[in-house]
C-alpha cells in the first residue's frame, strides 16, 4: 500500500471501531469482525462466501481455506467461537444462502464488495473515529500487534504473514520504541 499503515493498539479503539461499523451496516461489521479474527489481506475477506465457513450440511467448516490473491498460497484458518458467532447470527439475519457472497455489494449484479469500496469504509471510519494511519490493512497488522503482545511468538506470527524476518514483521505489526521501553522497565533484576 502506498500510505503508512498502523495497527489499531488499544482494543477500546477496536471496539469503538465495531460500534461505529454496526451502526452503518452489520456486513461493514461483519468484514471488520473477519479481518481482525484471520488476519487475511481485505482482497481475500471480501471474496468469502457462506461455504467457505459452513459444509452443506449447516454445520461450520473446522478451517476456511483461502488461496490468497497477493501470494497465490494456500492457508488454513481456525473457525474460532467469536467467528462462529457473528457468522451464525449475520447469515441468518441476512437469509444468505450456501452460495452467497458473505459481503455482498449493493449493486446486483457485481456480486462481492469491492476491495475500494471496503477501503473507503474503513478510510471513513478511520476519519470519524480520528483514528492516524487507519485504513483496511490496519486490522490485519491489528491481528498481529495482539497476536505478539499475547504469545510472544514471532516465528509463529511471521508464519502466519509468511514473512522471512523478524526484523520485518515487528516493524509490520507496529512494535514501537514505547513497546521496548516497557519491556526494558518491566525486566528489572
Amino acid at each position: 500500500m502506498n500510505i503508512e499503515t498502523e495497527p489499531l493498539r488499544d482494543k477500546r479503539q477496536i471496539q469503538a471501531l465495531f460500534t461505529y461499523l454496526r451502526g452503518k451496516s452489520s456486513r461493514n461489521y461483519v468484514m471488520a469482525k473477519i479481518q481482525l479474527n484471520t488476519a487475511l489481506r481485505i482482497s481475500d475477506v471480501v471474496k468469502l462466501k457462506v461455504n467457505d465457513f459452513f459444509h452443506p450440511s449447516g454445520k461450520f467448516r473446522r478451517y476456511i481455506i483461502v488461496k490468497e490473491k497477493k501470494t497465490g498460497k494456500e492457508r488454513h484458518i481456525a473457525i474460532n467461537a467469536t467467528l462462529k458467532h457473528i457468522i451464525t447470527s449475520y447469515t441468518e439475519e441476512n437469509n444468505l444462502t450456501y452460495h452467497d457472497y458473505l459481503l455482498p455489494s449493493q449493486k446486483k449484479s457485481v456480486g462481492h464488495i469491492s476491495t475500494t469500496q471496503a477501503h473507503r469504509i474503513f478510510q471513513d471510519a478511520g476519519q470519524t473515529l480520528h483514528f492516524d494511519k487507519f485504513n483496511s490493512h490496519s486490522l490485519r497488522k491489528s491481528w498481529g500487534y495482539f497476536a505478539y503482545k499475547k504469545t510472544k511468538n514471532i516465528a509463529l506470527i511471521m508464519q502466519v504473514y509468511g514473512h522471512t524476518s523478524v526484523t520485518q514483521t515487528l516493524k509490520y505489526i507496529g512494535i514501537t520504541q514505547t513497546d521496548k521501553d516497557l519491556l526494558y522497565n518491566t525486566i528489572e533484576f
